[in-house]
């Protein structure tokens, strides 16, 4: 196989096992699809009702008669939270500030950090599923693969990467020691966290059995990721590819709208990209354009891609006519996400639809089943000469 850039950068998420809790901003949304309603209203509750009247007349004899001092912004944070926790859905959450804008940062590209994605072994351990490029971790020497077993002191035996996210995103004084496990060798390395900006496309041509294949892998679906998407997708088409293979390893989601702006791009016009089926109806997001591709289209796919990625796959699975769905069997998160900003600055992330693929079926604890199954080498450390997955899918798009 002859790789016409030397040096691909696609650091395959995939270790990841909810495979890369994107960055450490991105694990704070574990498999989500935000969907931007623009009708969407706030509901006001009429003032007589019994239950709403209940809650404020608690809340009024607490702030006006409990003994103690009473912080009413907390207050009132603590019972949105209890709302949320009650429903028991994972993805439902109220995000303080921080956590707030760190979506929000998350989503734009941009995120405060060290420059690592970490996720979740077979054996219950933190592990290091890619490392960004001219980062604080980069330049400490960390390495996809590594086992994070201590964070600034704090031990993550039985956390899960969430957990270890939160012991980042807290160092008020921006540093960060990470002790590490390397080849049975404890490693220690200590680190000042920095804005960062998280690339969302690598795009590549490879070469074998004289055909060109073009590469490209989505990290994660921002605002922009459509025009990021177009713009080296013809890049690749102007270096005359005969095919293409979309990575979505590790790939957790994002804007719904994403996965609606590049399907769109290879469907024909009025082929079903998805269902949504909210409390009320179920409707069919369909292609508007009329522009589409008729050559090869597989789709690398793992434990880590869900939501928006798994709608993209789907999209393409059931509605292109030539792609095929290599790796592992995705995540399974078939439910969509709105969020709502609050005046103190936090934030409402809350479930709202469940979406369905072009045939109809619902991913949700279940994930998309790859046409090809191909397991990531236990050799695997971020380069290409590991990469199992991505040889097979070149091998098998060539063909």
């Amino acid at each position: 196989m002859n790789l016409k850039n030397k040096k691909p950068k696609f650091d395959l998420w995939e270790v990841l096992v909810i495979t890369f809790m994107a960055s450490l901003v991105m694990s704070l949304t574990t498999g989500f699809v935000v969907y931007r309603n623009k009708n969407l209203q706030e509901c006001n509750l009429a003032n007589n009702n019994a239950y709403v009247s209940e809650f404020l007349r608690t809340y009024n004899q607490i702030v006006n008669e409990y003994y103690g001092e009473v912080d009413e912004l907390e207050l009132i944070r603590s019972a949105i939270n209890g709302m949320t926790n009650f429903l028991n859905d994972p993805y439902t959450t109220y995000l303080n500030p921080d956590g707030s804008q760190s979506l929000i940062d998350s989503l734009k590209g941009t995120y405060e950090g060290i420059g690592i994605e970490v996720t979740e072994n077979e054996d219950g351990q933190i592990l290091i599923a890619r490392v960004f490029e001219n980062s604080p971790a980069a330049e400490a020497g960390v390495l996809a693969g590594d086992v994070i077993t201590m964070i600034n002191k704090v031990s993550l035996e039985g956390k899960i990467p969430t957990e270890a996210v939160d012991i980042i995103r807290s160092a008020t004084d921006k540093k960060v020691e990470l002790v590490i496990s390397r080849n049975g060798q404890s490693m220690t390395f200590n680190m000042t966290k920095t804005t960062l900006f998280l690339p969302t496309v690598n795009a590549e041509i490879f070469e074998n059995n004289n055909k060109k294949i073009g590469y490209i892998s989505i990290l994660r679906f921002t605002e922009t990721i459509g025009e990021q998407f177009k713009k080296d997708l013809v890049r690749l088409e102007s270096g005359n590819i005969d095919s293409l293979i979309i990575d979505l390893r590790g790939n957790q989601g994002g804007y719904l709208k994403g996965a609606t702006d590049i399907a769109s791009i290879f469907l024909k016009k009025n082929a079903v990209i998805y269902s949504m089926k909210s409390k009320l109806d179920t409707t069919q997001e369909r292609v508007a354009t009329n522009e589409y591709r008729d050559y090869k289209v597989y789709v690398l796919i793992n434990r880590g891609s869900a939501s928006a990625s798994e709608i993209l796959a789907a999209a393409l699975k059931y509605s292109y006519s030539d792609t095929k769905l290599i790796g592992e069997v995705s995540y399974g998160k078939g439910l969509i996400q709105q969020t709502s900003p609050l005046s103190s600055g936090s934030m409402l992330k809350f479930t709202t639809a469940e979406w369905l693929t072009p045939k109809g079926y619902s991913v949700e604890g279940k994930g998309l089943i790859p046409c090809i199954s191909v397991n990531l080498s236990e050799e695997y450390d971020g380069s290409y000469p590991t990469d199992n997955q991505l040889q097979r899918a070149i091998e098998e798009i060539s063909r």
